[in-house]
């Protein structure tokens, strides 16, 4: 099975507002960028965009580390969080209903063909593929209409 590193991050300006999300692949040195953005959407949303593309990316099953800066993403996934969500019918323990069931549900199809390993990234610390994740996040969000950082 292959071993993929993918680095992602999401951006938003305003919460909703535009926003973009930034991937990076990398397989044996060899790395491959994808980014892209929304005009009216959320930084949860634009985090969740940036894995289900790296994961759509695949060809085939893979091991793989995912590193994030998002605990909703990492927690989301590592704890279980979204396939409770799913078994519940998009319901939270306490019965509110699960944001982004939409991408959620992606997500998790994606994720069930591949070994995932999380990592959990501090943001904006010098991470120095997380930062240029944030830069083609960022990017995207002021494509799409956002103001620079």
């Amino acid at each position: 099975m292959k071993r993929i590193e993918l680095f992602t991050d999401g951006a938003c300006s305003g919460n909703p507002g535009p926003g973009g999300w930034g991937t990076i692949l990398r397989y044996k040195g060899v790395e491959k960028e994808m980014s892209g953005g929304e005009a009216s959407t959320t930084n949860n949303r634009m985090e969740l965009l940036a894995v289900i593309n790296g994961l759509a990316a695949l060809k085939e099953p893979c091991e793989v580390d995912l590193y994030s800066d998002s605990q909703y993403v990492i927690n989301g996934l590592e704890k279980g969080w979204a396939k409770s969500w799913r078994a519940r019918g998009w319901k939270k323990a306490d019965k509110s209903p699960a944001l982004n069931p939409d991408l959620w549900g992606q997500l998790l199809l994606l994720a069930e063909q591949h070994t995932i390993h999380y990592h959990w990234l501090k943001g904006h610390t010098g991470h120095p593929e997380n930062e240029r994740c944030d830069a083609l996040a960022v990017a995207q969000s002021v494509k799409y209409g956002g103001r620079q950082k």
